[in-house]
């Protein structure tokens, strides 16, 4: 069978945990039979990595935790900063500090629940939403994603980032998602790293 090695750097727990799970359903998509092995997931704000210095110790620490050849993926919300800015600037640090591997850095518009969002008729029922939800217009331009999921789940039960972000995960279509372009850009870049490290 063959396999693909990657290991992510994200800022949460809910992030570790949706990230396998976010490789694993893209690459049943562009290669059925993949087996991706998540080698690692290092957590680690998005105020750290913007510090000088700890961008570069994450990224060493996650080479040093792959086999050859293997990838690692950054994955950030941009929260309010501009996703086509913060994306290429963490990439361009991470590849200055291991230009040997395959690098990709991807930061969610916002929220990577927005992707959730944009995916929403493909969610109904699920973990509590509604099963009349839909997408709206411009589901990228929502700056509480999490909040928007909360409103809308039970309010006993309200969006929960370790319980429902790999649920939903798990769930969401990646064909509605890609409507939002940062999620579009994820997938590109996740399909990117899969054939460079792919070992038959």
């Amino acid at each position: 069978m063959p396999t693909a090695e990657i290991a992510g750097i994200v800022e949460g727990h809910g992030d570790a945990l949706a990230l396998p799970i976010l490789l694993r359903r893209v690459a049943e998509v562009v290669e059925p039979g993949l087996a991706v092995r998540v080698t690692t997931v290092i957590r680690t704000p998005k105020s750290k990595l913007l510090k000088p210095g700890e961008l570069e110790r994450v990224v060493e620490l996650a080479a040093r935790k792959i086999g050859r050849p293997g990838a690692i993926l950054l994955l950030v919300d941009a929260d309010s900063d501009c996703p086509a800015t913060l994306g290429p600037d963490l990439l361009q640090r991470a590849l200055a500090q291991r230009g040997d591997i395959p690098i990709a850095s991807v930061a969610a518009k916002h929220e990577f629940e927005n992707w959730f969002i944009a995916s929403a008729g493909s969610l109904k029922g699920i973990r509590g939403l509604p099963e009349d939800l839909e997408a709206p217009d411009d589901p990228e331009s929502i700056e509480a994603a999490k909040a928007w999921l909360s409103m809308r789940m039970p309010p006993r039960n309200p969006y929960s980032e370790t319980i429902d972000q790999p649920a939903l995960t798990a769930r969401f279509s990646l064909l509605m998602a890609r409507a939002a372009a940062s999620f579009d850009k994820a997938h590109r870049e996740i399909e990117r790293l899969l054939a460079l490290v792919r070992v038959a």
